[in-house]
C-alpha cells in the first residue's frame, strides 16, 4: 500500500509540472523558434517550433564551452595550461582575435576570448588542447549531446560555422540548446566570462566587447551565447537571475539581431513575472519511523535533497506540505534507504514529492541482542 501511494504522488507531481507550459501560450514573440526553460528544475515555460532542427551557428559554442569546462574539473586539463594555436585554429574565419600559429595564450584568455567574442580560432585551439584535434572533439560534442537527451543535436564542427561541405548537417533545437546551456550554468566560474562587457586580452593589446548586449542591458543577465550567420540568422541563448529564479530563453533563426534581443527580453520578463522557486521546509517535523530488530528502536528520516520547485508567483503564497512515511521498516536500514515521501503542495494540489530517506544506517540486532531482551522481558514479567 505505501508503494503504490509513492507512486501515485510522484505521478501526479510530474503530471502538475508539465502544465506549467501551457501558461505561456498567449505569449507572441517574432523568434521563429523559441524556449523558456528554468534552469533550476528544467521546466519549459514556453515554446515556439521548440523541437525544429536549424543551424545554430555560434551557440554551437556552449557545448565546446561546456566541454572544456567539464575537462577542466576532471583534471585533464589545467587552468594553469597554455594554450597553443595550430595552423588550422589560426585560420578560421568569422568572428576571431585573430590568434598567429603557434600563438600561445593562458586558459583565461582563450575562454575569455570565446564567451565574449566568439572567437571561433580560440574555440578550435581549445578544441584541440581538448582532444587533440577538432574532429574528436566534435565526437565528443556529439556524446555529451546525447548524454544529455539532445536528440535532434547533430554537430560537425566546434565553432558553428557553415562554411564547410557538411555545414548543412550541423543543426540543433531550440530545446536542445536550452538543455546544453543548462548544463554549462552549472558550472559557476564560466558565469566569469560570460557576464563580462568589455575587457582585453594580450596584455591590453586587443580589446574584447561582449556581442551578448543583454549584458549590459538587461538586469540579471548570466549570459550566454550569440551567434550569426547569413544561413542561420541570428541566434541567441539569454539566460539571467533574479531572486535566485534563473532563466534561459533560447531563440534561433531572428531575422536581426534587435529582434533576437527583443524575444529573448519577452521570454524572461514573462517568466520572471509569472514564476517563482520555492523550497521545501526544512522545519516541517518528520515522525520517526520503528526499526524492526534494529541496534535502535526508531529513526527519523530526512529530505534527501531540497530542491527547488517552480510554481506560478499566485500558488507561492499557498504552500503546504504533507508527510507521509512508512508504518515501520526492518532492519537492517542502509544509509539513503527510502522511508516515505514529502509531498509540496498548492490549494491540496500536489507539485512535487521529495523522498525521505534514512540519514544513516541502522545494523541488524545479533541473535545474542534479541535472546538477552527475550530473557529481560520474561524476568521482569516473572
Amino acid at each position: 500500500m505505501f508503494r503504490k501511494l509513492m507512486a501515485a504522488l510522484l505521478s501526479a507531481a510530474v503530471a502538475v509540472s508539465l502544465v506549467l507550459p501551457a501558461q505561456g501560450a498567449a505569449l507572441e514573440i517574432a523568434a521563429p523558434s523559441a524556449v523558456l526553460m528554468d534552469a533550476a528544475t528544467g521546466t519549459v515555460l514556453y515554446e515556439k517550433n521548440a523541437h525544429e532542427p536549424l543551424a545554430p551557428a555560434s551557440v554551437t559554442k556552449i557545448m565546446t564551452l561546456l566541454l572544456v569546462m567539464e575537462a577542466l574539473d576532471s583534471g585533464r586539463i589545467s587552468w594553469d595550461d597554455t594554450v597553443t594555436a595550430s595552423e588550422a585554429a589560426a585560420a578560421k574565419g568569422g568572428s576571431q582575435v585573430y590568434l598567429e600559429p603557434g600563438e600561445q595564450m593562458s586558459m583565461e584568455e582563450m575562454i575569455k576570448s570565446v564567451a565574449v567574442v566568439s572567437a571561433n580560432d580560440c574555440a578550435t585551439a581549445l578544441a584541440e588542447h581538448v582532444a587533440g584535434s577538432e574532429s574528436a572533439f566534435v565526437e565528443m560534442m556529439n556524446n555529451r549531446a546525447a548524454e544529455l537527451g539532445m536528440a535532434d543535436t547533430h554537430f560537425v564542427n566546434c565553432t558553428g560555422l557553415d562554411d564547410e561541405p557538411n555545414a548543412a548537417e550541423h543543426l540543433t533545437t531550440a530545446y536542445d540548446i536550452a538543455l546544453m546551456s543548462r548544463e554549462l550554468l552549472k558550472h559557476d566560474r564560466i558565469r566569469e566570462f560570460t557576464t563580462i562587457w568589455m575587457d582585453t586580452v594580450r596584455n591590453g593589446e586587443f580589446g574584447l566587447s561582449n556581442t551578448n548586449k543583454l549584458v549590459r542591458f538587461y538586469q540579471g543577465t548570466t549570459g550566454l551565447k550569440t551567434g550569426y550567420t547569413s544561413s542561420a540568422g541570428h541566434c541567441l541563448s539569454a539566460s539571467a537571475e533574479r531572486d535566485g529564479l534563473e532563466l534561459i530563453a533560447v531563440v534561433l533563426h531572428c531575422s536581426t539581431s534587435g529582434e533576437r534581443f527583443q524575444s529573448a527580453k519577452q521570454l524572461l520578463d514573462f517568466g520572471f513575472a509569472g514564476y517563482t522557486l520555492v523550497t521545501p521546509d526544512e522545519t516541517t517535523e518528520i515522525p520517526a519511523v520503528p526499526v524492526l530488530l534494529g541496534e535502535v528502536d526508531a529513526i527519523t528520516p530526512v529530505l534527501s535533497e531540497a530542491s527547488p520547485v517552480l510554481v506560478e508567483k499566485g500558488q507561492a503564497g499557498k504552500i503546504t506540505t504533507r508527510v507521509e512515511v512508512a508504518e515501520q521498516v526492518r532492519a537492517p536500514v542502509e544509509a539513503g534507504q527510502r522511508l516515505g515521501t514529502l509531498t509540496i503542495q498548492s490549494d491540496g494540489s500536489p507539485l512535487a514529492a521529495v523522498p525521505l530517506v534514512a540519514p544513516e544506517a541502522v545494523a541488524r540486532k545479533s541473535w545474542w541482542d534479541v535472546t538477552k531482551e527475550l530473557l529481560g522481558q520474561m524476568a521482569f514479567g516473572a
